[in-house]
């Protein structure tokens, strides 16, 4: 199984909370060095106070074996054209390193944040990624642009915007899903699917590998990586102090519609409409308490260092190839313990 971390190391996926490790830019490449050495596969930047793929640029001059990636930028917000362009870009200062991860978001914020128009998600994706792969082979190939879908008409080229072939022009694609609809799309026109957090192993099981396994092309390689909750520390003390932020963080997930379904899935319904509702009332401090040990157990990954490795596999061994995993990082002996646990994930068999 291969480990994934975003940047900055040890970042928890905040939840309600402020993060209580925002990325400081000049600790980027110093960061980048760490997670090259202590043996991830892959170095990731999210899309949320920082553009992804200028941080990452940064990353890929202070790197030279970890794999580079967003996870994920934000596709209904750009053009596929500007997309494809600093995917291309950051393929070329990486020397083959890129990997391009892409969302969706949801529709208040391509709307009122972004400004854009919005249509179905699962068919606009379909086409985007199609029309990215489109402009970039296009470019290798230096042959006319001619992109024909529902939502874009590509057919200028102009030879002064045309970048110059790649020694490596293979980038992968994942797609952000949560849906088994979104996966359809990922299986059909990408090289990986990035899961949420709220897809536990149960649920990953029984709906999302079905939908892979009918919409995927015989032989195809394809990755299902997964970014999960996870509760972890050296101790026990502080490993409660992990479970407590994990279990508020999760509340916050239940609440949210768009993450609904997993939950649904797993009979959960009437916690989340009871979520939702103190959500809307901004009863942030009242929904912890909602969510039970059984609850906690089933979505958050809960062990202590010396353990974390043996807890993914008997969760995720067989059914995810990427798993998303970090501990701060504050000296020599946290590296040390993170190469540890790196390399018994690495070993895991997918």
């Amino acid at each position: 199984m291969k480990s994934e971390t975003l940047l900055p190391l040890g970042k928890l996926d905040p939840g309600l909370a402020t993060p209580d490790s925002p990325l400081k830019v000049e600790q980027v490449g110093p960061q980048a060095r760490i997670a090259d050495e202590v043996g991830y596969s892959s170095l990731l930047m999210e899309e949320t106070k920082d553009d992804p793929f200028s941080i990452l640029a940064v990353a890929a001059a202070h790197t030279k074996r970890i794999q580079l990636g967003t996870s994920v930028s934000i596709a209904f917000a750009r053009s596929p054209y500007v997309t494809a362009m600093s995917a291309w870009t950051l393929q070329k200062l990486s020397h083959g390193r890129f990997e391009l991860g892409l969302g969706s978001q949801v529709r208040g914020h391509i709307q009122r944040r972004f400004g854009m128009d919005w249509h179905a998600p699962g068919p606009w994706m379909r086409d985007y990624v199609q029309a990215v792969k489109a402009i970039w082979k296009s470019w290798q190939t230096e042959t006319p642009l001619d992109f024909q879908s529902k939502h874009y008409n590509l057919n200028l080229n102009v030879p002064l915007f045309i970048p110059a072939p790649l020694d490596q022009p293979k980038i992968p694609i994942q797609v952000a899903a949560v849906n088994p609809y979104m996966c359809r799309v990922a299986a059909e026109v990408a090289d990986g699917v990035r899961l949420h957090p709220v897809c536990s192993a149960r649920y990953i099981e029984q709906s999302i590998i079905p939908v892979l396994t009918q919409y995927l092309s015989p032989g195809k390689e394809f990755d299902i990586c997964l970014k999960p909750l996870i509760a972890t520390a050296r101790n026990d003390q502080d490993l409660e102090k992990r479970k407590a932020v994990a279990r508020q963080r999760l509340a916050f997930y239940v609440s949210t519609p768009a993450y609904r379904l997993p939950f649904e899935a797993a009979g959960l319904g009437d916690l989340a409409d009871e979520l939702s509702k103190l959500s809307r009332h901004g009863q942030w401090d009242r929904m912890s308490a909602k969510i039970d040990d059984d609850v906690l157990n089933e979505w958050v990954v809960i062990a202590r260092y010396g353990e974390l490795a043996d807890e993914i596999a008997k969760r995720f061994a067989g059914i995810v190839q990427r798993i998303e995993v970090s501990i701060p990082v504050e000296n020599h002996a946290d590296q040390e313990t993170l190469a540890g646990i790196l390399s018994n994930i690495n070993e895991i068999e997918n």
